[in-house]
């Protein structure tokens, strides 16, 4: 059923808002970010497009749920739940829930298309967000932008990460909700809320360097040589080619705008991670004794953690998440961004 989107108790400023495609994509993808940023005291909302019903489910419990739809898209909304709490947001919004009812935002699937980059599956699902009204879907994220006000928005690359569908189609719905907001012609004179400018659009993005190096890392760490050999019971899982292709998100490390310090945040981002337990496998926080203190922190230069998807190709946490501006205006001229610990701008 959609509503009107609620307003926050208080002005909110300093606020963050992301937008995913599917449940895990705003941990996977910005986990760090957002736990910051509410760990910060600041108002963080996640907006989600569609409930994942295209995934492939994780071992043989729930496999059940990988053939219906409606099953498993109810569950994916409960491992969201759960993982918002461990990163501490507690504002989310389903973005066929805002505005006018009638609306259903699904999973669009997608097929590989090479080793890094996904496509379109030849036959879309029904109600397939790819196949949207890109104005209809902006127009919803456009409502819930001039509500909640953020300063900062944040969503994947214009490809989406790695190719997925629907992660291409966020970027463009989010852009285009960005100038909606703002546009005051836009939404009529119906006394709704007035238009809205943030202050800076992040992209997610991945250092290319570190990844190499992360995925160098992955072969020489001992609790990831455990899970490789199928120590713990589960089948053994690949390592990345450290030579291999790497997704749209990589990126040269020069184009980095914005970076976020993993360590203070990892328990809550592995928290998260495992709440989305028919999608991420194996997650695994790396640590060592600090010789100076005592006290464990979080291992290598890059490397903090690791992972795997359905594929089973284990993938790292890197120390820093890191993110590019949208254009090159970054931050909106008299507007600076209120940036919280943790999170800093490259010079």
């Amino acid at each position: 059923m959609s509503a009107p989107v609620p307003a926050p108790p208080a002005p909110a400023t300093g606020g963050l808002l992301a937008v995913h495609a599917h449940p895990d994509d705003e941990t996977l993808a910005t986990g760090a970010l957002l736990a910051t940023w509410a760990a910060a005291g600041l108002p963080v909302t996640v907006v989600t497009c569609t409930r994942g019903e295209q995934g492939e489910v994780i071992g043989d419990e729930l496999a059940h749920l990988e053939h219906d739809g409606a099953a498993l898209a109810a569950h994916r909304e409960r491992e969201l739940a759960h993982a918002l709490g461990a990163l501490g947001v507690g504002d989310h919004v389903f973005l066929d829930r805002v505005g006018a009812p009638g609306a259903r935002y699904a999973d669009s699937g997608m097929a590989w298309a090479s080793t890094a980059q996904a496509g379109r599956l030849d036959v879309l699902p029904e109600h397939a967000f790819v196949a949207a009204d890109l104005d209809d879907a902006a127009g919803r994220l456009a409502t819930v932008l001039r509500v909640r006000r953020p300063d900062v928005v944040v969503t994947y690359e214009p490809g989406g990460g790695y190719g997925h569908p629907d992660h291409v189609r966020a970027h463009d719905v989010t852009r285009r909700a960005l100038t909606l907001a703002a546009d005051p012609a836009w939404g009529g004179a119906s006394g709704g809320p007035a238009p809205h400018t943030v202050s800076a659009m992040l992209l997610a993005a991945l250092g290319a360097t570190a990844l190499r190096s992360a995925y160098a890392e992955l072969a020489e760490a001992p609790a990831v040589t455990a899970l490789r050999d199928g120590r713990d019971g589960r089948a053994g899982l690949t390592l990345p080619d450290p030579e291999g292709p790497l997704p749209t998100v990589a990126v040269p490390d020069a184009a980095l705008d914005v970076l976020v310090d993993v360590a203070p945040v990892l328990p809550r981002l592995v928290a998260a991670l495992r709440a989305h337990g028919t999608q991420v496998q194996a997650v695994t926080a790396l640590e060592v004794p600090d010789a100076r203190t005592g006290r464990r922190r979080a291992s290598g230069a890059t490397l903090v953690g690791a992972y795997a998807l359905s594929n089973g190709v284990l993938a790292p946490l890197l120390s820093t998440e890191a993110y590019r501006f949208a254009d090159e205006r970054a931050e909106r001229p008299g507007r600076p961004v209120r940036w919280p610990h943790g999170v800093r701008r490259v010079a």
